[in-house]
């Protein structure tokens, strides 16, 4: 199993930046890809960011070019910072881990950190 453990979310002003941390530990050799969804209220969970253990990165077209993603293998810690944050960046923030043991992929999520962000 993994365990994932999200901070850094909060409120901030449109055109802010945030940076969000993610502390993933358990089976950590057994993770192909680590990644950030979110899920605004009323709408369904979306994929925001991802990277994957060979260090290749994917982004969402919502936030392409204001988000980086990151991953420290030393502190297993996983990094999401979006800059020029907009309203609709709005939602709850859920890192998780793509793993695959004897075979058979499998998916982890933290618990979620809110990111609110005011026009």
């Amino acid at each position: 199993q993994v365990q994932l453990v999200e901070s850094g979310g909060g409120s901030v002003q449109a055109g802010g930046s945030l940076r969000l941390s993610c502390v993933y530990s358990g089976s950590i050799s057994s993770i192909t890809a680590l990644g950030w969804s979110r899920q605004a209220p009323g709408k369904e969970r979306e994929l925001v960011a991802s990277i994957a253990s060979s260090g290749s990165t994917n982004y969402a077209d919502t936030v392409a070019g204001r988000a980086t993603i990151s991953r420290d293998n030393a502190k297993n810690t996983v990094y999401l910072q979006v800059n020029s944050l907009k309203p609709e960046d709005t939602a709850v923030y859920y890192c998780h881990a793509d793993i695959i043991r004897w075979g058979v992929p499998d998916l982890y999520w933290g618990q979620g950190t809110q990111v609110t962000v005011s026009s």
